[in-house]
């Protein structure tokens, strides 16, 4: 059930399918993979591209849907649904070279690797990027031949029912309208899953896929270290932690959000940051002029409320923000940052999905470097500092998926994207994203 961001008003329902009904669609579906599988990799690329003309056709409506739906500004939306089809057009164009036959030379007078597909995989996806997590975990498996179901998160039902309107018959692409408690059950009959969200729930899911013997891919959020050594471009370090923590209204899994900073610069750079964060402005996501737009959904403005209150009660400074707006409509938080944290807040351990910035002082480098693996997610981390050998040095040392020198944590299309301990498992994009859901094949002839 989707509500309106805003206004908390519902602007799309849809009835979950029955036992009977999921099992009907997975069969179905398994059809269509088998038939599509048989087409040649540049056949189903063709009808990707395809995908791709029809969402740029239609990408400032879907744009103005996730804004409405999600709450993220309207600019942070088109950037969505642009990211989406550069990276169609990247699979498309990539995936005939990716997936070719690799002869190998051994004592057969012929023997290959190939990468075949693995069947009908079960995406469970999640709210905040409702157009490019799909897409981000679809595409390179529809590459492969596989089919691919997809649970979309309730909140955003109405702008993935507007994708799945421009998917063609021919692509075993569909939505499920799964409710909770069939979700083992759609497991047993697809042959792998992924999964986007929370660390619990993902423990829950890979519990049930272990069940089955299914292959999973887990991105179970971050909480991303932002390390400013002492040699840092001060100002330009403030202003990528103040993009990077704020976008997307804090929502984002591979945001800065652990800011941790040597202590000889750390007052100058805690001054640049607040200078920076005091700039912006709330208001309604579609306004040119807004630059923070509310929460998703009241409860999870709830949540980062408690967490900047207990971060305060146990030693924290709240140095702007912290404290819920008296709007009347939308779930409204501040640019936060709360300097000195410690291990006694819940901050320091968990991740914070919302506007909060939490600054960390560290006694050097090696200190800072401790600091960041201090913590059970291990999805992504920058380093800021003018000594490069330096950075490559510490960046060794950092429990993470991927680390960033002198800028802020993304996802690139060329490099792989995911996590390690409580951030999940597996990788999507580049490459190894096109190699996760296929069976590595050997042959051998005599």
């Amino acid at each position: 059930m989707s509500r309106h961001a805003i206004s908390d008003n519902i602007i799309f329902s849809h009835d979950c399918v029955t036992k009977a009904q999921l099992q009907r669609q997975c069969k179905n579906l398994a059809y269509k993979q088998h038939t599509f599988s048989q087409l040649s990799v540049q056949d189903r690329s063709h009808l990707l591209l395809a995908l791709a003309q029809k969402i740029e056709l239609n990408k400032n409506s879907l744009a103005y849907q996730i804004c409405i739906e999600v709450g993220r500004c309207l600019r942070e939306c088109e950037a969505e649904i642009n990211k989406s089809i550069a990276l169609i057009r990247y699979y498309a164009h990539l995936a005939p070279e990716l997936l070719a036959n690799k002869t190998i030379a051994t004592q057969a007078s012929l023997s290959q690797v190939r990468f075949e597909p693995l069947g009908t995989l079960l995406a469970i996806m999640p709210w905040n990027y409702p157009i490019w997590q799909i897409l981000r975990f679809a595409i390179p498996a529809l590459c492969a031949g596989n089919a691919c179901m997809i649970k979309p998160a309730p909140t955003v039902g109405q702008v993935s029912q507007m994708l799945f309107e421009l998917v063609d018959e021919q692509l075993p692409f569909e939505l499920v309208w799964l409710n909770t408690d069939d979700t083992e059950t759609a497991i047993a009959q697809t042959q792998a899953l992924a999964f986007t969200g929370s660390a619990a729930t993902g423990r829950q899911l890979a519990s049930m896929a272990g069940k089955y013997l299914r292959k999973s891919v887990l991105e179970l959020g971050g909480s991303n270290a932002f390390i400013v050594l002492d040699d840092a471009d001060i100002e330009q370090a403030a202003q990528d932690a103040c993009y990077s923590r704020f976008r997307d209204a804090g929502q984002s899994c591979n945001a800065a959000k652990r800011i941790i900073v040597c202590t000889e610069v750390a007052d100058k750079f805690i001054t640049a940051l607040v200078k920076h964060t005091q700039k912006l402005k709330m208001g309604a996501p579609w306004l040119a002029e807004t630059t923070l737009g509310p929460l998703h959904r009241a409860d999870l403005r709830q949540q980062v409320h408690a967490q900047v209150t207990d971060a305060v009660e146990h030693g924290a400074t709240c140095l702007v923000g912290g404290n819920i707006p008296e709007y009347e409509q939308g779930w409204f938080y501040p640019a936060t940052i709360l300097d000195n944290v410690n291990p006694a807040c819940r901050v320091y351990h968990e991740e914070v999905f919302g506007p909060v910035a939490s600054i960390l002082r560290a006694k050097d480098s090696l200190h800072a470097i401790a600091l960041a693996n201090d913590n059970p997610y291990g999805l992504g981390a920058s380093i800021y500092t003018q000594n490069n050998q330096h950075a490559w040095d510490l960046a060794r040392q950092l429990t993470v998926g991927s680390v960033f020198i002198n800028r802020h944590t993304s996802s690139d299309l060329r490099l792989p994207f995911g996590g390690v301990k409580d951030s999940g498992f597996g990788r999507e994009l580049s490459e190894f994203g096109i190699y996760e859901f296929v069976n590595v094949k050997s042959y051998w002839q005599k």
